[in-house]
């Protein structure tokens, strides 16, 4: 078994042999199947062949998204050139880097640097940045799929399309697990006509073990959450049965909450268990990381922190807590467990609320059927391709005829026009038309030799100092008052709390004693009670591969010769719906009417996700407000909405077809909902990318509320005087194609004109309904009240019977 596992296998080979004849490509395999080593040691082997051909200096590039799995990749790039016995240097580079060793490379690069898409442009905006690269043979980009479909992504096709300007014969390398569109991803990361591509594809398949865990009796009305802590017994098990577990929480907020779940079931973890998200203290990350490898912890909870292709051999056991959202993302998941090729991936699916015992049954459909989401590119983000007209401009400067034939050649800008072109030029030289009396917005000249350049040193530091393209909300450092560093939180959650008051953090619970200059300064508490985080944009919304397989699962739940156990576990709970309203088939859209104190409730289940419901549920709203003026309460979850009004909601078999049409859809859409005002928003993010807002200071940073405020009063002008801006004309693109994800309601609604619409008129609120219910009040009420509510709700619900 030992030698089986050194040989390399065909796929490797296959690209080792691509490489040494010069192609471009991109490879595809399963998780812990030897990505890396495919093109790494393609370049090492080339390089033994024909050394002639590499120059001293930077051999191989290697762009990956996260932090955490360079300096794993470095570890074992060094050991694999150690064993080999070549005297190459690997070395990172990233934010972490400190000064003295970025100086160090900059004066002799290693022969292989990782490093992410954002130090990659932080380089390119240094006055000799060409010399770093002119030796460089090939660069990677690992975890491609991961970079795909956000302006990341597009910041590494801008820092290939540089690259090949220092490297003539540079070949591209994209590593990636299986997404749903393997061609597009090729071309997208490959369009250059001079290169000859290849793709490269595993046919081994990883092996996956899905085991749900059932709770031990059957709620058939279920709501969000309730089944967390009482599954708490039935982990502890799992984690005492295995080496190391990983257990993947979806929010930072989610992550705290188990982590002291786990350690209040049974304090013999104490020690054992670590907690691991991006807002923990660097040091103590990466303290974790080293102990799993190790093999000194026996469980860490934690989010997407840990999703990509982070190598822990002791990982032999996943938990994936609620809903993984995705399938994708799943089957990530997963392969952080058996690592090695011989071995199964082993993921356990905790459900915290019996409904999503239907979505671990439409994961194991989809993963038997190879079901995988796409992720669509990105194009036309002209916040980022100002961004690195700047960039370079802080550089060695640019021509405009020759860098606009060179981002042309990206897909990203395959679309640009020379008028559009001209505008970008225009906005960083003056601003644009209506800002070119600021002088803050002249920031690049054209000098004597016709390059364009950044002279002054303030724009140049602050420019560094805000390259990339993740706009986070505004973090405050979390502090000991005594010293000591624990991690960073969201200033919307802080400023809700007074002096005091008792939160949790990196698994400690810290007393806040007071917030000054963006720093919470805390001490620890001993409060028994303390308020679990929250952090904006933790809430993923369900795929639509995923809901189309929760449909299918739905409409075969009453037919026992088909059923999984955990359908034939939910039995009661579906009986009870059918009873009491109905089941929906593949090919049909069920809407529920309820009456009773609190009003009249229209329930729909589209099963489209929590960001089409919030736009699909306004519609609606608008839509029967011009039949009858009325008010609505709205809420929603990844199943359905409610709209809750005072008065009859005329809803009827007459009027259903004309409420839920495709036509005037889009007309309709921005007609209910305030897309201006979601417009500004998005602008934000637009603005800050662009350098038109300023985020980072020396010694200071932008709070949240200062930069939506100087960006809105951009934002407003624009509208006013220049509203054919580009950037402007972005920020309404990004709210269709992201916020209101115009492309998967517009066949939400062509698959509902296909079906058959059943209304019911239930007496009492359904196992469908009741959900949305409890997540409507949430909002309203203390957990205690709401607890009670619920309690009250659930007994008048259960005497209908």
């Amino acid at each position: 078994m030992a030698e089986k596992a050194q040989a390399p296998f065909p796929f490797q080979m296959q690209t080792w042999q691509r490489y040494a004849n010069g192609y471009s490509g991109m490879v595809v395999a399963p998780t812990g199947f030897g990505k890396t080593f495919s093109v790494f040691l393609a370049v090492v082997i080339d390089y033994l062949n024909h050394p002639e051909k590499y120059p001293k200096g930077l051999k191989l590039l290697w762009i990956s998204p996260l932090r955490s799995l360079a300096k794993d990749l470095a570890k074992a790039m060094t050991e694999a050139v150690e064993d080999i016995g070549l005297d190459w240097s690997v070395q990172v580079r990233n934010g972490d880097t400190p000064t003295a060793i970025r100086r160090k490379q900059e004066r002799l690069m290693p022969d292989v640097l990782l490093t992410t898409p954002e130090t990659m442009h932080v380089m390119f905006s240094q006055k000799k940045s060409s010399k770093f690269f002119k030796s460089v043979k090939c660069v990677a980009i690992d975890e491609w799929h991961e970079l795909l479909g956000n302006k990341r992504g597009v910041l590494t096709e801008l820092a290939i399309s540089q690259l090949r300007q220092y490297s003539k014969k540079l070949q591209i390398w994209g590593i990636t697990a299986t997404i749903g569109n393997l061609e597009e991803a090729k071309n997208v990361l490959l369009p250059y006509s001079d290169i000859k591509v290849t793709q490269i594809k595993a046919r081994q398949k990883k092996k996956i073990d899905i085991i749900s865990v059932l709770p031990n009796e059957i709620e058939v009305l279920p709501w969000a959450g309730h089944l967390g802590g009482k599954m708490v017994d039935k982990i502890l098990p799992i984690i005492k049965a295995n080496t190391t577990t990983l257990i993947f929480t979806n929010t930072r907020g989610q992550a705290e909450l188990w982590y002291q779940l786990l350690l209040t079931a049974n304090s013999e973890l104490a020690g054992l268990l670590a907690i691991h998200h991006g807002s923990i203290d660097k040091k103590l990350r990466n303290w974790i990381e080293d102990n799993i490898s190790n093999g000194y912890l026996k469980a860490v909870v934690c989010t997407s922190s840990l999703d990509l292709g982070v190598d822990f051999k002791p990982v032999d056991c996943v938990i994936q807590i609620g809903s993984a959202k995705g399938i994708a993302r799943f089957m990530q998941r997963a392969g952080r467990s058996g690592h090695s090729p011989y071995e199964r991936s082993k993921i356990y699916f905790i459900p915290t609320h019996s409904l999503e015992l239907v979505e671990v049954s439409a994961l194991k459909e989809a993963v038997k059927q190879q079901q995988i989401e796409t992720r669509d590119p990105m194009v036309l983000t002209y916040d980022v391709l100002v961004q690195f007209m700047v960039t370079l401009a802080v550089g060695e400067g640019f021509d405009s005829n020759k860098l606009f034939k060179q981002v042309k050649e990206t897909h990203v800008f395959s679309y640009l026009t020379e008028d559009d072109w001209r505008w970008c030029v225009h906005f960083i030289t003056k601003g644009g038309k209506t800002l070119s009396s600021y002088e803050e917005f002249h920031k690049v000249i054209k000098d004597d030799n016709g390059l364009y350049k950044v002279k002054s040193r303030r724009i140049s530091m602050l420019h560094r100092m805000n390259i990339g393209a993740i706009v986070s909300e505004a973090m405050l450092m979390v502090k000991f008052f005594s010293g000591g560093y624990i991690g960073m939180i969201e200033e919307f959650f802080i400023s809700k709390l007074k002096p005091g008051d008792s939160f949790i953090l990196a698994g400690r619970v810290l007393e806040l004693v007071h917030i000054k200059d963006m720093k919470v300064l805390v001490r620890r508490s001993k409060a028994k009670k303390a308020v679990t985080p929250s952090w904006l944009g933790g809430r993923l919304p369900l795929t639509s591969h995923l809901s189309h397989f929760m449909r299918l699962k739905l409409s075969d739940a009453l037919e026992p010769g088909r059923l999984e156990k955990e359908l034939r576990f939910l039995n009661p709970l579906i009986s009870k719906q059918d009873e009491h309203s109905h089941i929906p088939k593949a090919d049909e859209f069920l809407i529920e009417l309820i009456e009773t104190k609190d009003g009249h409730h229209l329930f729909m289940y589209p099963f489209e996700g929590r960001l089409v419901h919030e736009v699909f549920s306004a519609l609606i709203a608008y839509r029967i407000s011009k039949l009858k003026p009325l008010t609505f309460t709205i809420a929603m979850n990844d199943y359905g909405f409610e709209l809750l009004s005072d008065q009859p909601i005329p809803i009827s078999e007459e009027n259903v077809k004309q409420l839920l049409s495709r036509d005037n859809l889009m007309n309709d859409v921005v007609a209910s909902i305030n897309a201006s005002e979601m417009a500004s928003r998005k602008f934000r993010d637009i603005a800050v990318i662009a350098g038109l807002v300023v985020q980072s200071q020396p010694g200071t940073r932008k709070n949240n509320k200062s930069l939506q405020s100087s960006s809105g009063l951009i934002f407003r002008v624009l509208e006013d005087y220049e509203p054919e801006n580009l950037l402007l004309r972005q920020a309404y693109t990004e709210v269709f194609n992201q916020q209101l994800e115009e492309a998967r309601l517009q066949s939400a609604f062509e698959r509902i004109a296909k079906s058959k619409i059943i209304i019911k008129h239930a007496k009492s609120f359904t196992p469908l309904s009741f959900p949305l219910k409890v997540d409507s009040l949430r909002g309203t009420m203390s957990n205690e009240n709401l607890d009670k509510r619920i309690q009250r709700i659930k007994a008048q619900a259960l005497k209908v019977d």
